[in-house]
């Protein structure tokens, strides 16, 4: 049978004469995602990237100058004239500045495949040259990553962790979800989604009789519960909420003493703030009413219903990635442990379910096939979101976890993977950055600004034109990806591009162990079997998974409940922690002596907004981040071709705004044009724009140029969540919006570059 694993579902592509007509979703998946639809039509459409192509500047000098990026045309050349030009680059780049001037900027989203996963290839190719300069942590959970090790336990073993869907059906009484549960976010996992959960559980744990509270400022945030408030607080408010809810929790005597005596640490602490013993200011509902918008007695309310129900809380990823990110994850760890249900089946706490669709899945945390990167002996690395900082501030010093770092001077990035002109915050400020390397080599598949904005363009090959190994940690099936069309012009696979140049440089034996692709497959799936053995997984032979096109993982024999062991006995089963226990006050983060991130959770007053309007700049419904933005799917939802932007119905008559009207959004980073959608969905004072619209400025050669189709990255903050993470704040923003009335200017973000002869 002939699969193919995407980020957003399992498919069996329709092929006809060569070329992909549609992509059928698989029959298990109850809820297959409509993204798939974007693949035919958009994957040989003008933005395929169909040869190797230089920026003509770059051409004529190489590694002089960045400042024609973005600008300049093009010019197409053979393989053999582009690969001995990279060659060449990271040869110079290496003798004359050293493996530390050079920047593996890979991010993971590029292919559910675990073979052809470029951001593995590419380390393990700069690895094999002797380093690089990495970028750890992830836009999506930034602050969380580095905050949950000192308070609770690694981010990958908790989110792995998670109580299953099927237990809070049938334990859990009332579900409180910060950020609420995106059905559009489930749509995604990292190494495919196979089977979508997220719908049939809400409806699964409604008809059980579950309660839900959406507490944030979009309604549609959680959709399909049938007993379900809708808390529209004010964004940013969250810690504030749940100090206020904490405050009656032991105002009231509903804490469990029995449990945080004997699972936590640091409780007397918190206590002494959360009372206002320690800074004169009770955290009492009134207090946070003035914050959140939310009125004082609904707050008491709630916290006596969360202390007599069997409570679930969760916080969605989006409420960390905003300034001082940390504290409403640190938030919800203390105050689930003030209800002393963590644990406990259908209790406790919840970090993103909603945000993937594996999180809470209930399957063994087996995570299928992988590539060897090979270890890298440079031991300069920034976190994943301060790449502007890095390339405009070499050799200064940032914070990070406690150490003290220094920025590295960057000649070459490389990227396979990913578009940081979707990632990165305050575009104009990045575009700027952007020019400062001496060489930008980048694989694409199709023209995005990442491509538009690089020296060096090496045409890649997307999943339906390659052999590969789909799985995702927790998902249900692992996937043989088979090959459904041929490579689209001149696109080639990573592997192959980087052993043509590793070949180059001297290394092809290390970096290839002379295995072709289906060597490969073969041997990283070989190499996955104790790996599943350790699950209680026993994988069939390669050739009959390869026959069968696909094989379930198998349900653990009882459900999943976060931290389980860790109650049962702390002693045999302590947590990764300093204390290996819970850390509602960390002596080691209060050591760093941070005053952005003290030692317990605290609520920080945000400073008065220069603009009025609260931008949400949450994930996209029609796309996961920029992929397949040029697809059907993603184009029909535009508004004259524009992103749509949702506001309140009363910021639009205030504005003169109706529905449908194309608005000028703007802040003094920079300006976007959007479509206007008119809605109570949302809250009044907020407008919501998803990310993910490629990049498109008016004048690329004109600093902070008018975007015209979307972007919201423009107008996004680019600093750290706090000096402990330095994780992305781009919650964090303000804007103003007007209708716009000029002549709308074309959109060109989907059009290839202009090319010249050489």
């Amino acid at each position: 049978m002939s699969y193919t694993s995407l980020h957003w579902g399992a498919y069996r592509p329709l092929v006809e004469n060569g070329r992909l007509v549609e992509m059928r979703p698989v029959p298990w998946d109850r809820d297959p995602s409509p993204i798939g639809s974007s693949l035919p039509g958009a994957i040989d459409s003008p933005s395929r990237v169909r040869r190797p192509a230089v920026r003509q500047g770059f051409l004529e000098r190489p590694g002089r100058s960045g400042e024609g990026r973005g600008c300049e045309p093009f010019v197409e050349v053979d393989w053999d004239t582009a690969l001995d030009l990279v060659a060449a680059e990271l040869q110079r780049v290496r003798r004359d500045y050293g493996n530390r001037a050079i920047f593996g900027g890979s991010y993971g989203w590029s292919s559910a495949g675990r073979f052809h996963h470029a951001q593995s290839q590419l380390h393990r190719f700069l690895n094999g040259f002797g380093g690089y300069v990495s970028s750890r942590d992830s836009y999506s959970l930034g602050a969380g990553r580095v905050l949950m090790p000192h308070i609770a336990g690694d981010m990958d073993w908790l989110l792995a962790q998670h109580t299953s869907w099927d237990n809070l059906a049938e334990h859990c009484q009332l579900f409180v979800a910060f950020g609420g549960l995106p059905l559009k976010n489930a749509q995604v996992s990292p190494g495919g989604a196979s089977d979508h959960l997220l719908r049939e559980a809400i409806g699964k744990l409604s008809r059980a009789g579950v309660r839900f509270v959406n507490v944030g400022p979009l309604r549609s945030d959680l959709e399909g519960a049938t007993d379900c408030e809708w808390w529209p607080l004010r964004p940013g408010s969250d810690t504030a909420l749940m100090l206020a809810l904490a405050y009656v929790l032991v105002d009231e005597g509903l804490q469990d003493e029995a449990f945080l005596a004997r699972y936590t640490v640091g409780f007397e602490r918190f206590r002494d703030y959360l009372l206002g013993h320690s800074d004169g200011q009770p955290k009492d509902p009134h207090w946070a009413s003035a914050r959140t918008d939310i009125p004082a007695p609904r707050i008491v309310e709630l916290a006596r219903r969360m202390a007599a129900s069997r409570t679930m809380i969760n916080v969605a990823y989006a409420l960390q990635r905003a300034v001082h990110g940390e504290q409403p994850f640190w938030m919800t760890v203390t105050l689930a442990a003030l209800l002393g249900q963590i644990g406990l089946p259908g209790g406790g706490f919840g970090l993103g379910y909603g945000a993937m669709n594996n999180t809470g899945s209930g399957r063994k945390p087996f995570s299928g096939p992988r590539l060897d990167q090979g270890s890298n002996p440079v031991r300069d690395f920034i976190p994943v979101a301060r790449i502007a900082d890095m390339l405009l501030q070499p050799g200064a010093p940032f914070d990070y976890d406690g150490q003290r770092h220094h920025y590295p001077d960057i000649r070459l990035v490389y990227w396979a993977g990913g578009n940081a002109f979707h990632h990165h915050q305050d575009l104009n400020r990045f575009v700027r950055a952007w020019q400062r390397p001496q060489t930008i080599v980048v694989h694409e598949q199709y023209w995005t600004a990442q491509a538009k904005y690089a020296d060096i363009v090496l045409p890649a090959t997307t999943v339906l034109e390659r052999d590969d190994i789909g799985s995702a940690s927790s998902d249900r099936f692992m996937v043989a990806m088979k090959r459904a069309i041929a490579p689209v012009g001149e696109a080639r696979h990573d592997y192959r591009i980087f052993l043509d140049l590793a070949r180059r440089l001297g290394f092809a034996e290390a970096f290839g162990e002379g295995r072709d692709e289906m060597d490969w497959l073969r041997h990283t799936y070989e190499g996955s079997r104790q790996r599943a053995r350790e699950q209680g997984i026993e994988l069939p032979d390669f050739d009959d998974f390869w026959a069968e096109g696909c094989f379930e993982v198998p349900r653990p024999a009882e459900q999943t409940v976060l931290l389980k062991a860790f109650r049962d006995d702390p002693h045999a089963h302590p947590l990764g922690t300093p204390s290996g226990r819970l850390e509602l006050y960390s002596e080691r983060i209060a050591g760093f002596g941070y005053a952005d991130c003290p030692g317990h959770p605290v609520w920080f007053e945000p400073p008065a907004p220069r603009y009025p309007l609260h931008l949400i700049s949450n994930q996209p419904k029609t796309r996961l981040h920029s992929q397949y933005d040029h697809g059907a799917y993603s184009r029909a939802s535009k508004i004259r071709e524009r992103e749509p932007l949702m506001l309140n119905s009363q910021d639009a008559a205030a504005r003169g705004i109706a529905d449908g009207d194309v608005v000028r959004v703007f802040n003094a980073h920079g300006a976007l044009l959007a479509g206007a959608i008119v809605s109570d969905e949302v809250r009044p004072g907020v407008v919501q724009l998803a990310t993910g619209a490629w990049y498109d400025p008016l004048d690329p050669a004109a600093p902070d140029s008018l975007e015209k189709h979307g972007n919201p990255n423009v107008l996004t903050r680019d600093v750290g969540a706090s000096s402990l993470s330095q994780g992305c704040s781009a919650h964090t923003a303000h804007v103003e919006i007007e209708r716009w009335t000029g002549e709308l200017p074309p959109v060109s973000a989907f059009q290839p570059p202009r090319f010249v002869a050489r």
